[in-house]
C-alpha cells in the first residue's frame, strides 16, 4: 500500500505511537494488546493510502473526470458563481467518508489562475449547511478552451487541514493529485453551464477520483 506524502506526518506519529506501545506490551506479554494497536495503525495509514495505477475512463478531452473519491451528494444548476466569472454554472458535489480515498486530482489539463481560501466553520461534512459555511479552498484552472473549472475543497467535522501545495500559474494535467483534505470532507466541480454540457452523474452515484467522468463538455464551435 502506498501512502501519500501529504500524510507524512501523521502516519509518521502512528508509526512511532504503535511502535511504543507495542514495545512494552510484548515485553509485559500482552500479546493481545498488538490487534488493537495494529488496527489503529492499519486504520491511519489506510486514511492516507495513494492507489496507483490509476486512469481516466475515456481519453476525450471534453470528458471532465472526478476530483475525488466518494458519493455525490448534489448536482445543481446556478444562476452564478464566483468560479465561472459569476456567470451561470453547473454545481457537482462529493462527499467524501473517512473511508474513502482523500486525494484530489485535477479534472482537466489547465493552468491555475487562482486559489481562494476561506476560513470557516467545521461542521458535518453530510449537512448541506457545511458546503457554505464550512472552511474551504477554491482552485479555478483554465482548461484548453480557455474555460474556468473550479474544484472546491470544503474541511468537515473532522477533517481540520486542508491541503493544497500548488501555486496560481501552475499546470496541472488531467487526473494528476494536486490536493487532499484530511479526515472526511467535500470536494466540488464546478463549470459553465452552457448547451450541449452533460452532467453523467446524478445524486448517490459513487465514483473514483481520476476514474469517473462527471460531465462531457460540448464540442468546440
Amino acid at each position: 500500500m502506498l501512502l501519500t506524502g501529504y500524510g507524512r506526518r501523521e502516519w509518521g506519529i502512528a508509526t512511532f505511537v504503535a511502535i511504543a506501545l507495542a514495545i512494552p506490551a510484548s515485553l509485559a506479554g500482552w500479546w493481545w494488546a498488538l490487534i488493537p494497536i495494529g488496527i489503529g495503525w492499519i486504520a491511519v495509514a489506510g486514511f492516507f493510502r495513494d492507489p496507483l495505477g490509476r486512469r481516466p475512463a475515456t481519453d476525450d478531452p471534453r470528458d471532465l473526470i472526478s476530483p475525488a473519491d466518494g458519493r455525490i451528494s448534489l448536482v445543481e444548476r446556478l444562476d452564478r458563481h464566483e468560479a465561472t466569472g459569476d456567470e451561470p454554472a453547473i454545481l457537482v458535489r462529493i462527499f467524501l467518508s473517512v473511508l474513502d480515498v482523500h486525494l484530489n486530482r485535477a479534472p482537466c489539463d489547465g493552468e491555475i489562475l487562482s486559489i481562494t481560501h476561506r476560513p470557516g466553520r467545521y461542521l458535518d461534512a453530510r449537512s448541506e449547511e457545511s458546503a457554505r459555511v464550512n472552511e474551504s479552498n477554491l482552485l479555478v484552472l483554465r482548461d484548453e478552451r480557455g474555460d474556468p473549472i473550479g474544484i472546491r475543497q470544503v474541511s468537515g467535522a473532522i477533517a481540520r487541514r486542508i491541503v493544497c501545495p500548488v501555486g496560481v500559474g501552475d499546470r496541472l494535467q488531467r487526473g494528476r493529485r494536486f490536493g487532499m483534505i484530511k479526515f472526511g470532507s467535500t470536494t466540488e466541480l464546478i463549470l459553465r453551464d452552457r448547451p450541449g454540457v452533460e452532467v453523467l452523474v446524478a445524486k448517490g452515484d459513487r465514483v473514483t477520483g481520476g476514474v469517473t467522468v462527471l460531465v462531457r463538455l460540448p464540442e468546440t464551435d
